[in-house]
C-alpha cells in the first residue's frame, strides 16, 4: 500500500528497476500482479500466489507539482520447512558404521535434529542434518527420526527405519527333569538378526522332527524339544544350536529323571 494526498499527480509501483503499474497502466506481463485501488488516497498493487523469488525491495514513486517522492518497502517470503532428501531405511550388520542424511528447504533456513526412537527416550541424537553412528550396536537399531523446524509452519517430521544384524545369543537354556512316562520339554531361546535358525542334537546325533516321540518346534526367538512319553534312554545331554548368516552359537541342555 502506498498513502498519498491530493497534491499527487502521478503514481508508479516498481520492483527494483522494473515498473509493475504507472498510474492504471499496467507494464508488468505477470498476470498476478493487480492494482488494488487507484484513488486521492491510496495507491496500492496486489501479488497473487507470492513465491520466493517475488521477495526484495518493491518502490512507490509518485509526482507532486514541487518534485517525485519514494517510498520502499521490503517483501520478506516465508517458506514452511519441508525435508527434501531423506536417507531410505537401512540394514547393516553390527559393528558398521551408519550416516543418515536429511535435507531440508524454507526460509528461514530450518533447524534439523534426529531423535532415536526408542523405549528409553535419548533425546536428540544429532541436531544437524548428517547423523553419524560409528560401530553401531544393536541396541541403536529402531526408528530414527529427522525434524526440520521453522516458525513459519508445523515441523517436517520423517523417519528411517536402521535394522541391526547381529549373530545368535542363546539367553536361555534351562536344565530340565522328567520322570519317565511323563512329558519332557527341553527350551531354547535365542537373540538374533535375522532370525536364528534352531537345530537340537544329541551327542553327535542331529534330532529330527517325528522321530521316536520327538517333536521340535521353533517360532521366532524359541525352539522347543518335546518328548511325549519319555524313557531311560531320553536322559541325558543335549546340545542347542542357533544360526544365523553372521555365525552360530550352542548350549548344553541336560534332560534328568
Amino acid at each position: 500500500r502506498c498513502t498519498v494526498d491530493d497534491r499527487v499527480t502521478r503514481v508508479a509501483w516498481l520492483n527494483r528497476s522494473t515498473i509493475l503499474y504507472a498510474g492504471n497502466d499496467k507494464w508488468s506481463i505477470d498476470n498476478r500482479v493487480v492494482i488494488l485501488s487507484n484513488t486521492k488516497t491510496q495507491y496500492s498493487i496486489k501479488i497473487h500466489n507470492v513465491d520466493i523469488y517475488d521477495e526484495g525491495p518493491y518502490t512507490c514513486s509518485v509526482q507532486t507539482d514541487n518534485h517525485p517522492k519514494t517510498s520502499r518497502v521490503h517483501l520478506i517470503v516465508q517458506v514452511p520447512p519441508q525435508i527434501v532428501n531423506i536417507s531410505s531405511d537401512i540394514t547393516v550388520n553390527e559393528g558398521s558404521s551408519v550416516t543418515l542424511m536429511c535435507l531440508a528447504f524454507g526460509r528461514p533456513e530450518p533447524t534439523v535434529t534426529w531423535r532415536h526412537l526408542s523405549g528409553k527416550g535419548q533425546g536428540f541424537a544429532s541436531e544437524d542434518e548428517y547423523l553419524e553412528i560409528t560401530g553401531i550396536t544393536r541396541e541403536q537399531s529402531g526408528e530414527y527420526e529427522c525434524s526440520a523446524v521453522n516458525d513459519v509452519a508445523v515441523p517436517d517430521v520423517r523417519k528411517v527405519k536402521v535394522t541391526v544384524n547381529y549373530p545368535p545369543y542363546i539367553s536361555n537354556a534351562k536344565n530340565t527333569g522328567a520322570s519317565v512316562g511323563q512329558k519332557g520339554i527341553l527350551q531354547c531361546e535365542a537373540s538374533a538378526v535375522p532370525v536364528a535358525e534352531f537345530q537340537w542334537f544329541k551327542e553327535d546325533t542331529r534330532l529330527a522332527n517325528g522321530l521316536e516321540g520327538v517333536r521340535i518346534e521353533s517360532k521366532g526367538r524359541l525352539s522347543t524339544l518335546t518328548f511325549f512319553n519319555v524313557s531311560e534312554k531320553d536322559y541325558g545331554n543335549y546340545t542347542c544350536v542357533a544360526t544365523n548368516k553372521l555365525g552360530n552359537s550352542n548350549a548344553s541342555i541336560i534332560l534328568y529323571g
